[in-house]
């Protein structure tokens, strides 16, 4: 236990007596609330800390998130729509996501090397005429995350820091895994309006 002694500030004396007051009364609570702070910080400090497992667990945890969400818009488009357009020139709802689960395999694989399985041996798949209904959009969707998934989940950690150049840019591995997450969320978005113009609500935003 220790004691601490807070003598008579000279100016104190000088303000007018609410100021007095109100001034002497901040430097009390600041005295009190110093231990508080002292005994605090050190826990928050810690927890701001974060190691390469972590980070990869952070990742896997986004990615399952991503997919949860996903097939929550497969399943909120009514199947006998998946053809829709929602303007000339633009892609279906069935290729937005067909383009999306493309998407994950192409560049999770840049970015992991990790073995791409032989249902995604079509690169030209959101044109694949076998490809466009409710099941077989699901069906190449959902296994497209679990394999961002697996990728994330399997692959050296100590390699995500190497550089790989991919259209022409360089970018690290880890750099790579963050723009395919991008990627998947740019496409599901675009995909709001063709549920919107069915009248119907889209999902409501995940973020945790």
């Amino acid at each position: 236990p220790f004691t601490i002694k807070i003598k008579p500030i000279a100016f104190f004396t000088k303000l007018p007596v609410q100021k007095n007051l109100i001034m002497k009364k901040n430097l009390v609570m600041a005295v009190l609330l110093l231990p508080l702070f002292i005994l605090v910080s050190p826990s928050i400090v810690n927890a701001q800390s974060l190691n390469a497992e972590d980070i990869r667990a952070q990742m896997i945890k986004e990615w399952e998130r991503a997919k949860a969400y996903t097939v929550e818009y497969l399943n909120t488009m009514p199947a006998d729509k998946y053809s829709y357009i929602a303007a000339d020139s633009i892609r279906s709802f069935a290729k937005q996501m067909l383009h999306l689960a493309g998407g994950n395999i192409f560049l999770m694989m840049n970015a992991t090397d990790y073995k791409v399985p032989p249902v995604f041996g079509n690169p030209n798949l959101e044109n694949s005429p076998g490809a466009q209904n409710k099941d077989s959009v699901m069906f190449y969707v959902t296994n497209s995350y679990d394999y961002c998934i697996n990728a994330v989940k399997n692959t050296d950690l100590s390699k995500w820091g190497e550089k790989k150049k991919i259209f022409g840019f360089e970018e690290s591995r880890y750099a790579l895994m963050i723009k395919t997450f991008e990627h998947q969320t740019h496409h599901r978005g675009q995909t709001t309006i063709y549920i919107r113009r069915q009248g119907i609500k889209p999902p409501q935003e995940r973020l945790f």
